[in-house]
């Protein structure tokens, strides 16, 4: 087994950051799905009690009722934008993390170009030194049957 070059180290290095760049992103692709449903059924919510409201307005309402409607209302319009708030956060860490991962994925490319041309050379000094013996073994064998005896 050839031993670890350092260049091989840096190579292992740079995939478990790209990995671990990528679950960051899986997850925050999940806290944005989380965000989004959360988002959605607060604006169902709202939807639902602005109806309820206009059709508690129609059929006659206490003004204490209607205040109270109101707040509810401005409660979820409160809820709503802060949960916008978070899904913007989250859009912009998503963001910063696939660029992560994009810089992470062209450094290991990087490295690994870098072992593969280590690679050939070593393979093109290796063909160099087994061509020379065969020539010297060849060029020896010539001299010897060239020799008289």
């Amino acid at each position: 087994m050839n031993p670890e070059t350092p260049l091989d180290v840096l190579i292992n290095l740079t995939q478990d950051k790209l990995d671990e760049a990528g679950r960051a992103l899986a997850e925050l692709g999940t806290q944005r799905r989380e965000a989004q449903g959360q988002l959605t059924t607060l604006d169902g919510y709202r939807n639902d009690y602005t109806l309820r409201l206009q059709n508690t307005t129609e059929s006659g309402v206490t003004a204490s009722n209607y205040h109270n409607f109101r707040h509810f209302i401005a409660t979820l319009d409160e809820a709503i934008s802060q949960q916008n708030r978070i899904l913007a956060q989250i859009d912009t860490r998503i963001v910063a993390g696939r660029q992560q991962w994009r810089d992470e994925k062209r450094r290991l490319s990087s490295y690994e170009t870098l072992k593969s041309r280590q690679l050939n050379q070593l393979q093109a000094r290796e063909q160099r030194r087994e061509q020379r013996a065969s020539d010297e073994a060849a060029a020896s064998l010539y001299r010897r049957l060239r020799q008289p005896h």
